[in-house]
C-alpha cells in the first residue's frame, strides 16, 4: 500500500512539473513564433520559417521536457490522476500570457482557470483505483475491444474531416478548428503514451516488451500523433491568443 501511494506521488509531482514547463513553453513558442513571421512565411499558412528561430526551439525544448516528465508520471501514476494535472498549464500560460504577451486575462478567463483547478482537484480526489495492466498485449486487448475501436475511428474520421475540409475554411478564423484536431489525436496519444510507459516499466523489472509487436504500434501512433498535434499548435498559437489555445 506505501509503495502504491509512493507512487502515485512521484506521478502527481511530476505531473504537476510537467504542467509548470508546458505553460512555459507556449509563451516561448508564441514569441519564437511572432518573430518568425516577421522574416517570412506564417506558420497558419503553411510557413516554417519558424524552424530557424532560437525561442521557438527554446520552447520546443521546454515542452518536450515537460513530455518527458509526463510521460514518466504514466509510469508511475494511473492515467486518471495524471491527465487531469495537465490542465494546470492552462493556469501557468494564462498567467504568463497576461505579463509577459499582454494578453489581457479578464474575468471569465480568471473563473476558467480557477475553474480548472477545482476540476482537476476533484477528479485526483475521487479518482477511482485503477487495474495496472501486466503487459503491453493486456493494454492491446483492451484497445481492440468493440467500444474502443469504434471511438478510435470515429476520432480518426473526425479529425481526417477538419483537416480536408474545415481547416482550410475555417482554421484562421474559428480556434475550434485546430483545437478540436489537436484534441482528437491527444485522445488516442494518452493511451499510447500509457501502454509505452507500462513497456519501460515492465522491461526495466525484467519482462522484455520489445519483442511484443503491439509495443512498437503504440510507439509508432504515439509519434504520429505527437507530430501532428505539433504542427497544428503551431498555427494556432501564431492565429489566436495563448490563453485561448491553452484552454
Amino acid at each position: 500500500m506505501g509503495e502504491v501511494l509512493s507512487d502515485n506521488a512521484k506521478g502527481l509531482a511530476l505531473a504537476v512539473a510537467s504542467s509548470a514547463f508546458i505553460g512555459v513553453s507556449f509563451i516561448l513558442k508564441k514569441i519564437g513564433l511572432r518573430r518568425a513571421a516577421k522574416c517570412g512565411a506564417r506558420a497558419g499558412g503553411g510557413g516554417y520559417t519558424y524552424l530557424s528561430e532560437p525561442l521557438w526551439w527554446a520552447g520546443m525544448t521546454t515542452m518536450l521536457l515537460g513530455e518527458v516528465a509526463n510521460f514518466v508520471a504514466y509510469i508511475f501514476a494511473p492515467a486518471v490522476l495524471v491527465t487531469p494535472l495537465g490542465a494546470l498549464s492552462i493556469i501557468v500560460s494564462s498567467v504568463l500570457a497576461h505579463f509577459v504577451l499582454k494578453e489581457r486575462l479578464e474575468k471569465l478567463g480568471v473563473l476558467g482557470c480557477v475553474s480548472c483547478i477545482v476540476g482537476s482537484v476533484v477528479v485526483v480526489v475521487h479518482a477511482p483505483e485503477e487495474h495496472m495492466p501486466n503487459s503491453v498485449e493486456e493494454i492491446w486487448n483492451l484497445a481492440t475491444q468493440p467500444g474502443f475501436l469504434a471511438y478510435a475511428m470515429t476520432t480518426m474520421l473526425l479529425v481526417g474531416t477538419l483537416v480536408l475540409f474545415f481547416e482550410p475554411r475555417y482554421g484562421q478564423t474559428n480556434i475550434l478548428v485546430y483545437l478540436g484536431i489537436c484534441s482528437s489525436m491527444g485522445s488516442l496519444t494518452v493511451v499510447s503514451i500509457k501502454a509505452i510507459g507500462v513497456a519501460i516499466k515492465l522491461t526495466l523489472d525484467g519482462v522484455n516488451q520489445a519483442a511484443y509487436p503491439y509495443t512498437w504500434f503504440f510507439l509508432m501512433v504515439a509519434i504520429i500523433c505527437g507530430v501532428s498535434q505539433i504542427n497544428y499548435l503551431n498555427k494556432v498559437y501564431l492565429s489566436f491568443q495563448v490563453m485561448l489555445t491553452s484552454f
